[in-house]
């Protein structure tokens, strides 16, 4: 772990402190908040590959990038449809949440890309924002719209789901305002979803592919990504990290030099924070492990 942050720190030349009530129990209490990268014009999207890199979108710049300690940043693909939310699947295939090309596509080990999803019911999607996959391989993503609203198709902002196979999509939720970030529980379990239109971030059980049945609260709050830790515990992005527990009690919180756009958790050991905020790509070092991916070892 010491060589770990070494490398973070050789690799940078700007450290912010981490300050927060609950930093015993979730963030390594040796650790700062580390920026790997900057200069970008707006970062989303992070996913770790399980293999030694993570990835992330610059939206503007219609570019996916790479991350390695020992590599540093590299451009991975350039998308004429612009790129935002990320996740692999297990077999390593790439998803992307295409928001001016309106699809969700698909991008092979191989470098070979194909569109899973760019419509519903014969109406064009407004503009897939995130992404989470299930054990089973189904995709549950968000569609939203921000910037321009024309032609708009669908009959609002909802929540959909590609089914395992990527031949059907259903649409699941359709009573939200303007839903953003949506994450699950590495088991099947749980579906979080942030729906920042109302301020409020909501956890539904899953009871079948596609079935999300007794929504509660997850936290008061907004957010524009969401990730979750081993422990149940949920991280809502802003102008800090905010931590939320299961009891949808706000018990921790990191300072960030930018406000955050999204995070995930993975590295070597399974335990950084990544997170990409505005215009720069920041880590910091923490106790737990990733509570999302199903398919981490």
């Amino acid at each position: 772990m010491k060589t770990l942050i070494m490398i973070f720190m050789v690799a940078v030349a700007v450290l912010f402190d981490v300050s927060l009530s609950a930093e015993d129990q979730i963030v390594d209490t040796n650790s700062k908040v580390v920026k790997l990268s900057g200069d970008f014009r707006f970062t989303e999207g992070p996913s770790w590959d399980r293999k030694g890199t993570l990835y992330f979108s610059d939206i503007p710049n219609k570019t996916i990038h790479s991350w390695t300690s020992k590599k540093g940043i590299e451009t991975f693909k350039v998308l004429e449809g612009s790129c935002n939310g990320l996740r692999f699947d297990q077999a390593g295939n790439l998803f992307v949440c295409q928001p001016a090309g309106r699809a969700i596509v698909k991008i092979t080990p191989e470098g070979k890309q194909s569109v899973v999803a760019d419509e519903f019911e014969g109406k064009k999607l407004n503009s897939p924002n995130d992404l989470w996959i299930d054990p089973n391989g189904g995709i549950y993503f968000t569609d939203p719209r921000y910037g321009s609203m024309d032609d708009l198709q669908q009959s609002g902002f909802h929540v959909y789901y590609i089914h395992p196979g990527e031949k059907k999509i259903d649409r699941i939720l359709d009573n939200l305002v303007k839903p953003n970030g949506v994450v699950g529980s590495a088991d099947g379990k749980k579906l979080y979803v942030t729906d920042p239109g109302a301020q409020k971030t909501y956890v539904y059980d899953i009871t079948g592919p596609g079935k999300l049945d007794n929504r509660k609260l997850a936290a008061d709050a907004g957010s524009d990504g969401l990730e979750l830790d081993e422990r149940g515990n949920l991280y809502i992005t802003g102008d800090s990290m905010r931590i939320f527990n299961s009891e949808a009690k706000e018990i921790a919180s990191i300072p960030l030099p930018e406000r955050a756009a999204n995070m995930t958790i993975g590295g070597p050991d399974g335990k950084t924070l990544f997170i990409t905020a505005r215009t720069g790509l920041y880590s910091v070092q923490l106790k737990v492990r990733s509570g999302s991916d199903p398919f981490a070892k």
